[in-house]
Protein backbone atom coordinates (compact mmCIF):
# COMPACT_ATOMS: atom_id res chain seq x y z
CA UNK A 1 0.00 0.00 0.00
CA UNK A 2 1.48 3.23 -1.17
CA UNK A 3 1.34 6.58 0.59
CA UNK A 4 -1.70 7.78 -1.36
CA UNK A 5 -3.79 4.82 -0.27
CA UNK A 6 -2.70 5.27 3.33
CA UNK A 7 -3.60 8.97 3.23
CA UNK A 8 -6.97 8.19 1.70
CA UNK A 9 -7.73 5.59 4.34
CA UNK A 10 -6.74 7.97 7.11
CA UNK A 11 -9.03 10.65 5.70
CA UNK A 12 -11.92 8.18 5.57
CA UNK A 13 -11.32 7.25 9.19
CA UNK A 14 -11.18 10.91 10.20
CA UNK A 15 -14.46 11.62 8.39
CA UNK A 16 -16.09 8.61 10.11
CA UNK A 17 -14.89 9.68 13.54
CA UNK A 18 -16.01 13.28 12.91
CA UNK A 19 -19.44 12.12 11.74
CA UNK A 20 -19.87 9.92 14.80
CA UNK A 21 -18.78 12.76 17.04
CA UNK A 22 -21.26 15.15 15.43
CA UNK A 23 -24.06 12.62 15.74
CA UNK A 24 -23.20 12.04 19.42
CA UNK A 25 -23.05 15.76 20.05
CA UNK A 26 -26.42 16.10 18.34
CA UNK A 27 -27.93 13.41 20.56
CA UNK A 28 -26.50 15.07 23.67
CA UNK A 29 -27.89 18.45 22.60
CA UNK A 30 -31.36 17.05 21.85
CA UNK A 31 -31.39 15.11 25.13
CA UNK A 32 -30.27 18.18 27.07
CA UNK A 33 -32.96 20.29 25.38
CA UNK A 34 -35.63 17.75 26.28
CA UNK A 35 -34.46 17.54 29.89
CA UNK A 36 -34.37 21.32 30.08
CA UNK A 37 -37.92 21.62 28.73
CA UNK A 38 -39.19 18.94 31.11
CA UNK A 39 -37.52 20.61 34.11
CA UNK A 40 -38.78 24.03 33.00
CA UNK A 41 -42.32 22.67 32.67
CA UNK A 42 -42.11 21.11 36.14
CA UNK A 43 -40.88 24.38 37.64
CA UNK A 44 -43.67 26.33 35.90
CA UNK A 45 -46.31 23.87 37.13
CA UNK A 46 -44.90 23.99 40.66
CA UNK A 47 -45.06 27.80 40.67
CA UNK A 48 -48.59 27.71 39.25
CA UNK A 49 -49.59 25.32 42.02
CA UNK A 50 -48.10 27.64 44.65
CA UNK A 51 -49.96 30.61 43.17
CA UNK A 52 -53.25 28.68 43.13
CA UNK A 53 -52.76 27.55 46.72
CA UNK A 54 -51.92 31.09 47.83
CA UNK A 55 -54.99 32.44 46.01
CA UNK A 56 -57.23 29.78 47.60
CA UNK A 57 -55.77 30.57 51.04
CA UNK A 58 -56.41 34.30 50.63
CA UNK A 59 -59.88 33.61 49.23
CA UNK A 60 -60.70 31.51 52.29
CA UNK A 61 -59.38 34.28 54.55
CA UNK A 62 -61.60 36.82 52.81
CA UNK A 63 -64.60 34.47 53.09
CA UNK A 64 -63.97 33.85 56.80
CA UNK A 65 -63.53 37.60 57.41
CA UNK A 66 -66.81 38.32 55.61
CA UNK A 67 -68.61 35.70 57.70
CA UNK A 68 -67.16 37.14 60.92
CA UNK A 69 -68.14 40.69 59.94
CA UNK A 70 -71.66 39.54 59.01
CA UNK A 71 -71.99 37.65 62.30
CA UNK A 72 -70.80 40.70 64.27
CA UNK A 73 -73.23 42.99 62.44
CA UNK A 74 -76.06 40.50 62.99
CA UNK A 75 -75.25 40.23 66.70
CA UNK A 76 -75.01 44.02 66.98
CA UNK A 77 -78.44 44.34 65.33
CA UNK A 78 -79.91 41.72 67.66
CA UNK A 79 -78.43 43.49 70.69
CA UNK A 80 -79.95 46.78 69.51
CA UNK A 81 -83.36 45.13 69.08
CA UNK A 82 -83.15 43.45 72.49
CA UNK A 83 -82.02 46.70 74.08
CA UNK A 84 -84.93 48.56 72.49
CA UNK A 85 -87.32 45.86 73.74
CA UNK A 86 -85.84 46.03 77.25
CA UNK A 87 -86.13 49.82 77.22
CA UNK A 88 -89.81 49.57 76.30
CA UNK A 89 -90.48 46.94 78.97
CA UNK A 90 -88.64 49.03 81.58
CA UNK A 91 -90.65 52.08 80.54
CA UNK A 92 -93.83 50.08 81.15
CA UNK A 93 -92.50 48.98 84.54
CA UNK A 94 -91.67 52.57 85.48
CA UNK A 95 -95.16 53.65 84.43
CA UNK A 96 -96.66 50.89 86.58
CA UNK A 97 -94.48 52.01 89.51
CA UNK A 98 -95.82 55.55 89.14
CA UNK A 99 -99.36 54.20 89.20
CA UNK A 100 -98.58 52.57 92.55
CA UNK A 101 -98.09 56.04 94.00
CA UNK A 102 -101.68 56.84 93.11
CA UNK A 103 -102.79 53.70 94.96
CA UNK A 104 -100.95 54.61 98.16
CA UNK A 105 -101.40 58.40 98.03
CA UNK A 106 -103.47 59.65 100.93
CA UNK A 107 -103.92 62.88 102.89
CA UNK A 108 -105.72 63.89 106.06
CA UNK A 109 -108.98 65.75 106.48
CA UNK A 110 -112.52 65.60 105.12
CA UNK A 111 -111.81 67.65 101.99
CA UNK A 112 -108.81 65.51 101.12
CA UNK A 113 -110.86 62.36 101.67
CA UNK A 114 -113.42 63.64 99.16
CA UNK A 115 -110.71 64.64 96.71
CA UNK A 116 -108.85 61.32 97.19
CA UNK A 117 -111.41 58.50 97.35
CA UNK A 118 -108.65 55.90 96.93
CA UNK A 119 -107.71 56.62 100.58
CA UNK A 120 -110.18 53.95 101.79
CA UNK A 121 -109.09 51.48 99.10
CA UNK A 122 -105.45 51.80 100.20
CA UNK A 123 -106.46 51.30 103.82
CA UNK A 124 -108.29 48.11 102.79
CA UNK A 125 -105.20 47.07 100.81
CA UNK A 126 -102.97 47.54 103.87
CA UNK A 127 -105.40 45.40 105.89
CA UNK A 128 -105.24 42.61 103.27
CA UNK A 129 -101.44 42.80 102.99
CA UNK A 130 -101.07 42.49 106.76
CA UNK A 131 -103.42 39.48 106.89
CA UNK A 132 -101.62 37.81 103.99
CA UNK A 133 -98.22 38.38 105.64
CA UNK A 134 -99.45 36.96 108.94
CA UNK A 135 -100.73 33.84 107.17
CA UNK A 136 -97.32 33.37 105.59
CA UNK A 137 -95.34 33.92 108.78
CA UNK A 138 -97.68 32.10 111.23
CA UNK A 139 -95.81 33.63 114.16
CA UNK A 140 -97.38 34.56 117.53
CA UNK A 141 -95.37 37.79 117.69
CA UNK A 142 -94.29 39.83 114.69
CA UNK A 143 -92.61 43.13 113.91
CA UNK A 144 -94.33 45.35 111.35
CA UNK A 145 -92.54 48.02 109.40
CA UNK A 146 -94.27 50.60 107.17
CA UNK A 147 -93.72 54.10 105.88
CA UNK A 148 -93.95 56.84 108.49
CA UNK A 149 -96.70 58.34 106.34
CA UNK A 150 -98.74 55.11 106.68
CA UNK A 151 -98.43 54.52 110.43
CA UNK A 152 -101.86 55.99 111.28
CA UNK A 153 -103.55 53.86 108.58
CA UNK A 154 -101.81 50.71 109.79
CA UNK A 155 -102.85 51.44 113.37
CA UNK A 156 -106.43 51.91 112.13
CA UNK A 157 -106.62 48.47 110.44
CA UNK A 158 -104.36 46.48 112.78
CA UNK A 159 -107.01 45.11 115.13
CA UNK A 160 -109.27 44.03 112.27
CA UNK A 161 -106.33 42.38 110.50
CA UNK A 162 -105.31 40.44 113.64
CA UNK A 163 -108.89 39.30 114.14
CA UNK A 164 -109.29 38.14 110.53
CA UNK A 165 -105.96 36.27 110.64
CA UNK A 166 -106.89 34.55 113.92
CA UNK A 167 -110.19 33.38 112.41
CA UNK A 168 -108.59 32.11 109.21
CA UNK A 169 -105.65 30.39 110.91
CA UNK A 170 -107.73 29.25 113.92
CA UNK A 171 -105.17 30.64 116.37
CA UNK A 172 -104.98 33.34 119.01
CA UNK A 173 -104.55 36.87 117.79
CA UNK A 174 -100.85 37.62 117.34
CA UNK A 175 -98.91 40.41 118.96
CA UNK A 176 -97.91 42.97 116.32
CA UNK A 177 -95.31 45.59 117.16
CA UNK A 178 -95.02 48.56 114.80
CA UNK A 179 -91.32 49.16 114.27
CA UNK A 180 -90.00 52.59 115.12
CA UNK A 181 -87.73 52.29 112.07
CA UNK A 182 -89.82 53.09 109.00
CA UNK A 183 -89.69 52.11 105.37
CA UNK A 184 -88.35 54.80 103.03
CA UNK A 185 -90.82 57.45 101.82
CA UNK A 186 -92.40 57.47 98.37
CA UNK A 187 -90.08 58.42 95.49
CA UNK A 188 -90.03 62.12 94.72
CA UNK A 189 -88.15 64.66 92.62
CA UNK A 190 -86.17 65.62 95.74
CA UNK A 191 -85.03 62.03 96.34
CA UNK A 192 -84.78 60.44 92.88
CA UNK A 193 -81.71 58.26 93.55
CA UNK A 194 -82.22 57.41 97.21
CA UNK A 195 -84.16 54.45 98.68
CA UNK A 196 -87.92 54.71 98.31
CA UNK A 197 -91.10 52.74 98.93
CA UNK A 198 -94.45 53.15 97.20
CA UNK A 199 -96.40 51.66 100.10
CA UNK A 200 -97.31 48.39 101.73
CA UNK A 201 -95.75 46.62 104.72
CA UNK A 202 -92.88 44.36 105.75
CA UNK A 203 -93.51 41.83 108.52
CA UNK A 204 -90.86 39.77 110.28
CA UNK A 205 -90.66 37.25 113.08
CA UNK A 206 -89.50 38.66 116.41
CA UNK A 207 -85.97 37.27 115.91
CA UNK A 208 -85.86 38.64 112.36
CA UNK A 209 -85.07 35.25 110.79
CA UNK A 210 -88.30 35.10 108.75
CA UNK A 211 -89.26 38.13 106.70
CA UNK A 212 -92.29 38.71 104.50
CA UNK A 213 -91.82 41.71 102.24
CA UNK A 214 -95.28 42.78 101.15
CA UNK A 215 -94.56 46.27 99.85
CA UNK A 216 -96.20 47.47 96.65
CA UNK A 217 -92.77 47.63 95.03
CA UNK A 218 -92.02 44.01 95.93
CA UNK A 219 -95.43 42.88 94.66
CA UNK A 220 -94.88 44.74 91.40
CA UNK A 221 -91.47 43.09 90.99
CA UNK A 222 -92.92 39.61 91.56
CA UNK A 223 -95.86 40.14 89.20
CA UNK A 224 -93.64 41.71 86.56
CA UNK A 225 -91.19 38.80 86.61
CA UNK A 226 -94.05 36.30 86.44
CA UNK A 227 -95.85 38.07 83.63
CA UNK A 228 -92.74 39.13 81.67
CA UNK A 229 -93.07 36.36 79.00
CA UNK A 230 -96.71 37.33 78.42
CA UNK A 231 -95.80 41.03 78.30
CA UNK A 232 -93.06 40.39 75.76
CA UNK A 233 -95.34 38.22 73.64
CA UNK A 234 -98.05 40.87 73.74
CA UNK A 235 -95.62 43.65 72.78
CA UNK A 236 -93.33 41.92 70.31
CA UNK A 237 -95.24 38.84 69.17
CA UNK A 238 -93.97 35.27 69.15
CA UNK A 239 -90.18 35.28 68.97
CA UNK A 240 -88.75 32.44 66.93
CA UNK A 241 -85.19 31.19 67.34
Amino acid sequence: MNDADVSKQIQQMVRFIRQEAEEKANEISVSAEEEFNIEKLQLVEAEKKKIRQEYERKEKQVDVRKKIEYSMQLNASRIKVLQAQDDLVNTMKEAAAKELLNVSHHEHGLIDSILHPHHDSYKKLLHDLIVQSLLRLKEPCVLLRCRKHDVHLVEHVLDAAKEEYAEKANVHQPEIIIDEIHLPPAPSHHNMHGPSCSGGVVLASRDGKIVCENTLDARLEVVFRKKLPEIRKCLFGQVTA
